[in-house]
């Protein structure tokens, strides 16, 4: 169901640390670094992120953090955005569509919940 979990941090260094030691203990590597200076934790099952939140503030209640569902085509990531949008839903980000970067190409489309969480349909294409 979920492609991959993202939290704010305001310490991206001292929050790798812990996330280092703590899933280190339950047998998983460190988390690497990209670009953007985000963290990220790879799994086969899905991906575990730290993320400073994008709009420049204080990372609290989840800001900087989304939840991120697979999608198995961009085709179903468009439905799971227009069924959001007609559910109470509103657009956040950029529109439905490619990203390129250091993790690849990615077909993403956010949302945020009526409750304002920001939330993810991803197709790695």
């Amino acid at each position: 169901m979920f492609s991959h979990i993202m939290v704010g941090a305001n310490d991206i260094e001292a929050s790798k640390a812990f996330y280092d030691a703590t899933l280190g203990a339950l047998g998983h590597g460190a988390g690497v670094i990209d670009d953007k200076g985000r963290c990220f934790y790879m799994t086969e099952s899905g991906i575990f992120a730290l993320s400073l939140p994008i709009d420049g503030n204080t990372a609290c209640h989840g800001n900087g953090s989304t939840i991120g569902f697979a999608a198995a085509t961009p085709e179903a990531a468009d439905a799971w955005h227009a069924a959001g949008l007609a559910a109470g839903g509103t657009s956040c980000e950029d529109a439905p569509g490619v990203r390129s970067g250091g993790l690849g190409d990615l077909y993403l489309a956010y949302l945020r919940d009526p409750a304002g969480n920001k939330v993810c349909a991803l197709c790695r294409v």
